[in-house]
């Protein structure tokens, strides 16, 4: 079977809208809470098809093992998690920021368990009921437009949930905390992945700030967090903290998680998220884009990403930032 590729230029916005998009999430940014709904669906009306193009369905990365394929070690970040919560079929389960719906669909499929999909965003959640249905998972998987820091759902409506690098875009952790929290049944288990600066991060590391800076502007995030942040936030709201750890360091130094961005390999699917096929993508935008073969501000959109990938690759060589701190909590009951 040949190798599929998507197009990564944004169906979300009208060719001719492009650019003031891409001016709305630049004027969006740091402007805290009360922008970053706006900010947040700007950047991912702009990107999601960017993000297809490199990375399928699963917007995340994944601890990897020597021989492993990163298609692999997606799969088995997002068994691990399922198994941290404890999916059976008859649950009722909420996906956190579901983007797409790649996680959603295979833990459904794995598991047997009901996963709604929460998401701010409306051409994702329009792209993943697509994608539900052509699995032949409707049955299994829905989706629900809200935003996590007010979940259009009643009280006790869920029996576990889950996020994949979804909290990061929360402009206040304890306030989206609360909200899943009171979403969920006594003694419902909820865990995902987090990004955070590690231990290493020194703030007054003019390198080290550049750098978050860089993953902040690139990726639509407030302020990242710290480890003990994260701990702090989940236990004042009333979770119980089971256990939490940087899934980072479970990855073979050989293959650490931000390999997926170097590109070491010359593997056709991988090679659009590389160092050198991300460049080879930007020039060709920046000629498309001068013939008006592409909307207008594409190359920038994409400059962005370049600006993100490349702080990532940077501060996982440093240690000072990893996209998958673990947590595990359970609301009492």
């Amino acid at each position: 079977m040949g190798i599929s590729f998507h197009n990564p230029i944004s169906k979300a916005v009208r060719p001719e809208d492009t650019a003031e998009t891409l001016s709305e999430y630049r004027r969006s940014q740091g402007r805290g809470k009360e922008e970053y709904a706006r900010m947040v669906t700007a950047f991912y009306d702009l990107i999601t098809d960017f993000y297809e193009y490199g990375w399928g369905q699963s917007f995340h990365f994944a601890p990897m093992k020597v021989g492993e394929s990163f298609e692999e070690a997606i799969v088995g970040h997002e068994y691990f998690l399922g198994e941290a919560i404890g999916l059976r079929p008859g649950m009722k389960v909420l996906d956190v920021g579901c983007g797409v719906g790649g996680p959603q669909r295979f833990l459904a499929g794995k598991f047997g368990a009901s996963i709604v999909g929460l998401n701010i965003n409306e051409y994702q959640l329009g792209k993943c009921s697509v994608y539900n249905s052509k699995a032949g998972l409707d049955h299994l998987c829905s989706v629900l437009h809200g935003d996590f820091l007010n979940i259009p759902a009643e009280d006790g409506s869920f029996d576990a949930a889950y996020h994949i690098e979804a909290m990061p875009h929360a402009p206040d952790k304890t306030a989206a905390y609360a909200e899943i929290f009171r979403v969920l049944r006594p003694g419902a288990v909820f865990a995902g992945y987090d990004w955070c600066m590690t231990p290493l991060y020194d703030g007054a590391n003019p390198e080290h700030r550049e750098l978050k800076t860089g993953i902040e502007y690139g990726n639509a995030l407030p302020e990242i967090a710290s480890f003990t942040e994260v701990n702090d936030s989940l236990r004042s709201v009333g979770f119980e903290l089971v256990e939490a750890h940087d899934r980072a360091l479970d990855a073979n130094p050989k293959t650490p998680w931000y390999q997926s961005l170097e590109g070491n390999g010359l593997k056709l699917r991988s090679f659009p998220r590389t160092s050198l096929g991300r460049r080879v993508t930007s020039a060709a935008l920046r000629v498309l884009e001068s013939v008006r073969a592409v909307p207008r501000g594409s190359f920038e959109v994409q400059k962005i990403l370049n600006i993100a990938a490349d702080s990532c690759v940077a501060s996982g060589r440093l240690g000072i930032f990893t996209p998958m701190y673990y947590h595990k909590a359970r609301k009492p009951g």
